[in-house]
């Protein structure tokens, strides 16, 4: 049966049906069937974790990358005998070395030759190395390289979901995720004063983009401009690896609540099949450690390893000098569970089956690929 709302748009009252989303604008209405093709892009601060002083980037086999340093200009092509640059801080500047040619200035942009999105090799010298597709930027800041990413929506979105899943992990669940981590990329814009978004956990996992062959390109493709909404706006998706049977709220676990405040639901998977955990820990390390506390847990990992406390579900019983902890599941167990999904999945659940149980109360809805990074202040035209 056909569902109808009446909505205040624009300044008229408009008869609207149900199956798209169009979100007005203060200049115009986005119509997502005009098959609008720019995709809003996102800064993501890679390799931050590392704390680099030293970068080596690398043009990709076919690619030309052309490195802007103040009124200098550096080209690095395989075809021309010099394709690859260092740059290294030097007090509140950035030195760039290619072949003989050195260069000084304040920052360093990077991008094809017509200013386009281009691949990359960058890497933190004996510690890490990763390929993107984007432009690039590097300057100094508090005392090491910040490195930001500028790439489109749906490029990250299959970068998270390929970081985020399991190689086994089925299309549907894959899809899952695919629109729980646009959700966030489009609902949380500007989480850090430098660029949008960093690469590890604090926001999402990212990793190299998949080959357009694989599960994460094809789940992605197949949901591309689906995002989760929840009062007319998109929601930060959150999820989490394996819960322990049944989900968590952000209150449950000592977070303040956020506009779409999540819901306990049954895991029947993770009941069945728990993650079992168990760790030691100085007793000291562990002073203001409670279990559903998601900032002590947190506080522990970013001093002892990000595996130190693997969820907010464990007993403690003291040993001497030690504590023990036995827990299930792992991480902070609200929203999507990862693993529940792939059970779904492979019971025979499509995506949106599986983020309906999830997320309760919410919808999914095409959001416009073109926005300003900021949540709409004006009514949305059309509501699935």
């Amino acid at each position: 049966m056909a569902v109808a709302l009446l909505l205040f748009v624009m300044g008229s009252l408009s008869f609207v049906p149900v199956g798209s989303i169009v979100l007005a604008r203060s200049d115009r209405v986005a119509d997502l069937s005009a098959g609008d093709s720019s995709v809003a892009d996102v800064q993501i601060g890679v390799l931050g974790l590392f704390h680099p002083r030293e970068f080596t980037l690398r043009a990709s086999a076919g690619t030309a990358l052309i490195l802007h340093a103040g009124e200098e200009r550096i080209v690095l092509e395989k075809s021309s005998g010099v394709d690859s640059a260092t740059i290294q801080i030097s007090d509140h500047d950035v030195v760039v070395t290619s072949a003989a040619r050195v260069v000084r200035a304040s920052k360093l942009t990077v991008s094809g030759r017509k200013s386009d999105p281009v691949d990359f090799v960058l890497a933190v010298p004996e510690k890490i190395r990763r390929r993107y597709h984007g432009t690039l930027e590097i300057r100094p800041l508090a005392g090491s390289l910040t490195a930001i990413v500028t790439m489109d929506r749906e490029t990250a979105v299959a970068s998270v979901v390929a970081a985020e899943s399991m190689p086994e992990t089925p299309l549907e669940a894959l899809k899952a995720q695919a629109v729980a981590a646009r959700s966030y990329l489009v609902a949380s814009r500007g989480r850090h004063r430098e660029f949008d978004f960093c690469d590890t956990t604090h926001c999402q996992f990212l990793r190299n983009p998949p080959p357009p062959n694989s599960g994460a390109a094809t789940a992605t493709a197949a949901t591309r401009g689906l995002v989760l909404a929840y009062n007319l706006l998109p929601i930060a998706a959150m999820y989490t690896r394996s819960c322990s049977g049944n989900t968590r709220t952000p209150a449950e676990v000592g977070l303040s609540s956020a506009a779409y405040s999540y819901f306990s639901v049954e895991c029947e998977h993770c009941r069945a099949h728990p993650v079992r955990w168990s760790r030691r820990i100085a007793t000291h390390d562990a002073v203001a450690l409670h279990s559903s506390d998601e900032s002590a847990r947190l506080d522990i990992d970013r001093r002892l390893g990000w595996n130190a406390v693997p969820s907010n579900s464990f007993v403690v019983r003291t040993d001497r000098d030690q504590v023990f902890l036995e827990g299930t599941g792992e991480g902070h167990g609200i929203g999507l569970c990862q693993s529940g999904a792939q059970a779904m999945a492979e019971a025979g659940a499509d995506f949106r089956q599986i983020l309906s149980h999830y997320y309760p109360n919410t919808t999914v809805v095409t959001w416009p690929e073109r926005d300003s990074g900021q949540l709409s202040s004006g009514p949305f035209a059309r509501l699935p």
